[in-house]
């Protein structure tokens, strides 16, 4: 582990070792120490490194470190973390990890698992029927060998001469007698690429409508690049999803690369606790008091309402705050949508109204022609 220091919790020292007048224990074994964490401390320490040069070796955070220190078992998450945090850290000082995970079973016993009952069947019952199963078992195996070597007997032959006398002319190569010979020509042209039809533009009315010159390609381009918003990254699946369902949650972790993820909630009960794979996402719901605690903020995508939203950036997140920002870009959106349906709506409006004005023009002019031709056919000569 690039320490220059020997392990100190084989446990095999020879007695004469120790029994020499100038043996001296550097630090107390983590056998002999008074607890663990006295034993992690007194390696730590004689070693002349620090938690957060140890925290970086062993990729588990101070606070955990220091938790097995003080024997604070609490204050760790799951056992599983618990277990692979001691194996770590052992490792590291260069202790036996074995003997340092036996060390903390002992010191912090799982009382989730009950102890149950013997099983099994009685010893007598096995004497009364152990020639019974003996004798099937060596009959099934007789019976197995003995039809396997039936089988290989049968299939032993004598080699024998081939009937056929002369090979059939349709095996030789060449043609088939009775068929055409066939032939590969040369081959055909690619056929043309599928090309879509230029969209048909009615001459004027598209004007009217959007109020933007199709001809003028500028206008057009700028009219484009204004309605155009930036696309976030929507979220990909690369793994296996945890947490709430798609339809109950806002907010979803992904971690970018191999990170652990323990969310708890406000009283201190574990919701979440998973050493998560690179691709693997954690769906958040919505409504709960949680903290989300990482190993690694930089290990992680935040997506909110499916797309992309930056990363964490501190260990522990309220999840709350991830909720509330994902229900503000919602309202956010929302509105900018209303918003423009509303200028389309106006925009449709002012269109018509034009197109109703240059009717009434029309109609108007058509009349005041049909006026002064009605008044100089009835002129007097």
């Amino acid at each position: 582990m690039g320490s220059a220091f020997m392990a100190l919790d084989t446990g095999n020292v020879p007695d004469e070792f120790r029994s020499h007048p100038d043996w001296k224990d550097p630090v107390p074994s983590i056998v002999d120490a008074a607890t663990l964490g006295a034993g992690l401390r007194a390696t730590r320490e004689a070693s002349g490194r620090s938690l957060a040069e140890l925290s970086v070796v062993t990729r588990v955070h101070t606070r955990y470190l220091i938790a097995l220190e003080e024997g604070d078992f609490s204050a760790l998450p799951s056992r599983v973390f618990a277990i692979g945090y001691v194996r770590a850290y052992a490792e590291a000082l260069g202790l036996d990890e074995q003997l340092a995970v036996e060390r903390f079973k002992r010191e912090s016993p799982d009382g989730s698992v009950p102890l149950q009952a013997p099983v099994g069947v009685a010893f007598q019952d096995v004497r009364r029927y152990s020639p019974r199963v003996i004798a099937a078992v060596a009959a099934i195996a007789v019976a197995v060998v003995g039809w396997n070597v039936f089988q290989r007997v049968n299939m032993l032959r004598a080699p024998q001469p081939s009937d056929i006398a002369s090979v059939p002319e349709s095996w030789t190569l060449g043609d088939v007698p009775g068929q055409h010979p066939v032939s590969i020509g040369a081959p055909h042209p690619a056929p043309p690429d599928q090309t879509t039809p230029a969209l048909y533009v009615t001459p004027g009315l598209e004007a009217q409508l959007t109020g933007i010159d199709p001809t003028d390609l500028e206008a057009v381009a700028a009219a484009a690049a204004a309605r155009a918003t930036p696309v976030q990254a929507a979220f990909n699946p690369r793994g296996a999803i945890y947490g709430a369902a798609a339809t109950a949650s806002q907010v979803v972790l992904q971690a970018k690369k191999a990170a652990a993820l323990v969310v708890r909630m406000s009283d201190g009960r574990v919701l979440f606790a998973r050493q998560l794979a690179a691709g693997e996402s954690w769906r958040a719901p919505t409504g709960v008091a949680a903290t989300v605690d990482v190993s690694d903020p930089t290990a992680f995508d935040v997506y909110l309402n499916g797309e992309h939203g930056g990363g964490l950036s501190t260990v522990l997140t309220p999840l709350a705050q991830l909720n509330q920002r994902a229900e503000q870009l919602a309202r956010q959106t929302a509105s900018e949508v209303a918003a423009q349906a509303a200028a389309a709506q106006r925009t449709a409006d002012q269109a018509a109204a034009r197109t109703a004005a240059q009717a009434g023009q029309v109609i108007q002019a058509n009349a005041v022609q049909a006026q002064q031709g009605f008044n100089a056919a009835v002129a007097p000569q």
